[in-house]
C-alpha cells in the first residue's frame, strides 16, 4: 500500500512505460532485428524448449526477482534513482518491439503466444516492477544505513518475490497447458 502513497511517481513511470512501448512498436529497421532475436530466444528457451518446465520456471522467477531487488536497492540513495527509469524504459521498448515482431513474423502462432502467455505475464511483471520503483523512490530521500531500513527493504523484497513467484508459476501453468507436453514435467 505504500506504493500508492507515491501516485505521481507511479503515474510518471507508467507514462514512461507507455511512451517507450509506443516507441518500441514504431521503430523499425535495425531495431527489429534485435527484437526478432529476443522473440526467437523467448520461443526457443521458454515456449518450445525441451528442458524441464520447472527449470524454466526457476530461471524466469530468479530473473524477475533479481530485477525487483535491483529496483528496490536503487532506493538507498537519490543518485541511484537514475537507474529505474532506464530499466523501465528498456523493458517497455523491447516489449513494444517484440509485440510487433510476434504479430508480423510469427502471425497466428505469435498472436496465440502473445495473447495467452507473453502479454499478460509481461504486464504483470512490469506492474510489480513499477511497484518496486515507487517503493524505492519513496525510500530514497530518507534512507539511512541502519537495521530498520535494511529490514524494510528485505521485507519489501520478500513480498515482491512472492508476487513474482506467483506470476511465474502462472506462466509455467499456462505454458504447460498450452504449449508443453505433460511429459516435460519430469
Amino acid at each position: 500500500m505504500r506504493a500508492w502513497e507515491r501516485k505521481r511517481t507511479l503515474i510518471a513511470f507508467a507514462a514512461l512505460f507507455v511512451v517507450c512501448f509506443i516507441v518500441g512498436m514504431s521503430l523499425g529497421g535495425s531495431a527489429s532485428a534485435y527484437h526478432l532475436r529476443l522473440c526467437t530466444r523467448y520461443l526457443r528457451d521458454v515456449c518450445y524448449t525441451d528442458r524441464n518446465i520447472f527449470v524454466v520456471f526457476l530461471e524466469r522467477a530468479a530473473g524477475c526477482c533479481l530485477l525487483a531487488a535491483f529496483l528496490l536497492f536503487s532506493g538507498v540513495h537519490p543518485a541511484c534513482l537514475v537507474l529505474p527509469p532506464l530499466l523501465i524504459a528498456y523493458r517497455a521498448y523491447t516489449f513494444g518491439g517484440c509485440i510487433v515482431v510476434f504479430f508480423s513474423v510469427y502471425r497466428f502462432a505469435g498472436a496465440l503466444i502473445v495473447f495467452t502467455v507473453y502479454l499478460p505475464i509481461h504486464l504483470f511483471v512490469d506492474a510489480v516492477l513499477l511497484w518496486a520503483t515507487a517503493l524505492s523512490c519513496g525510500r530514497a530521500p530518507c534512507f539511512c544505513f541502519c537495521r530498520s531500513d535494511f529490514f524494510a527493504i528485505l521485507r519489501d523484497l520478500a513480498v515482491l518475490a512472492a508476487v513474482m513467484l506467483v506470476i511465474c508459476l502462472t506462466e509455467m501453468i499456462l505454458l504447460l497447458v498450452i504449449v508443453h507436453p505433460v511429459g516435460n514435467l519430469m
